[in-house]
């Protein structure tokens, strides 16, 4: 039943759209769109900080240089989803490449500090960036062409698009997880200089890792840049930063699926609180305070937790 579970859950996500649309409830298209993107940010944020230990504080630097890709290509004339998503991945990759070579020789809070800053940077830049249009942001004309005869331009077709990167984006890690690199980033996480003693060049394990998170939250900046016909510099700033840090504690740190759920419930509250109340953010405090007592590993440990339970009830019959 387990290896039909996921098998399942993707036909379910692959229907959604449908469902959405005869039951009269289109607008949840978009709702459901922007939960699969942050989706994909917050895997890749919870896999250099799971299985890394990376406490990264700039992560959104790459999300929001994702959708000013998508933004300035637009800008440019450029059309083609392909080549944009091409640029927005050698552009976070270099990125992170530049400011993984910079903050990955500090440990701890210098980490944190240093990745802050350095996406702070990026953010006041765009802001003062008067020709792609300063703190106003900027527009992105229409959304790009797939080709191949295929049109993203509709809410559904754009919603598949997505959930394909997503399914693209955790295939990757699964992969890099059960591979000697992921083995050897966890065995880093939990031990550097004893990995080092043994052989592992630390460094460069961790930046390949930086590397390739930053790649997958450019793509997913990329999207929502088509996704919402905009890019705005906020998309960059170290709130956001927070925001994609608290996904990944609320689903589960160095859970697998931690992000996807972190960013599922987040999104949620969101949706729900903030069209009952003006201030829902003190409501989500409150849930997450409840969650972090309940759950302090996160919604993912619950399926632990209960485990161990049931065994502790076989145990005791």
């Amino acid at each position: 039943m387990q290896r039909l579970f996921i098998p399942l859950l993707l036909v379910l996500a692959l229907l959604l759209p449908l469902l959405a649309q005869a039951s009269g409830m289109e607008y949840y298209i978009g709702v459901l769109t922007r939960i699969l993107i942050f989706a994909m940010v917050a895997a890749s944020l919870n896999f250099i900080l799971g299985y890394g230990g990376m406490v990264s504080f700039g992560h959104a630097v790459f999300f929001g240089l994702g959708a000013y890709v998508t933004a300035i290509a637009s800008f440019h004339g450029v059309t083609s989803a392909w080549l944009i998503w091409l640029l927005a991945a050698l552009v976070t990759a270099l990125v992170g490449l530049v400011i993984g070579v910079i903050a990955l020789r500090t440990r701890a809070v210098y980490f944190i500090m240093i990745t802050m800053a350095l996406a702070q940077l990026f953010y006041y830049f765009f802001v003062g960036f008067r020709y792609y249009g300063g703190d106003d942001g900027l527009q992105v004309t229409a959304r790009p062409l797939l080709g191949f005869g295929l049109d993203m331009s509709g809410d559904n077709a754009f919603y598949w698009v997505v959930l394909a990167w997503l399914a693209a984006s955790f295939i990757l890690l699964q992969r890099l997880l059960a591979s000697r690199f992921g083995l050897a980033l966890n065995a880093i996480r939990q031990n550097e200089r004893r990995a080092q003693a043994i052989g592992y060049p630390a460094l460069r394990y961790k930046l390949a890792a930086f590397v390739i998170a930053a790649v997958i939250a450019g793509i997913a900046g990329s999207l929502i840049g088509m996704s919402n016909l905009f890019a705005s510099p906020k998309l960059l700033h170290w709130s956001q930063s927070g925001i994609l840090l608290v996904m990944v504690a609320l689903g589960g740190v160095g859970y697998f699926y931690g992000g996807l759920l972190g960013a599922a419930a987040f999104l949620l509250l969101e949706e729900v609180l903030s069209t009952h109340f003006e201030y829902w953010q003190i409501y989500v405090g409150l849930i997450l305070l409840l969650v972090v007592m309940v759950a302090p590993r996160g919604v993912s440990s619950l399926v632990s937790i209960g485990k161990t339970l049931k065994q502790g009830e076989q145990h005791g019959a």
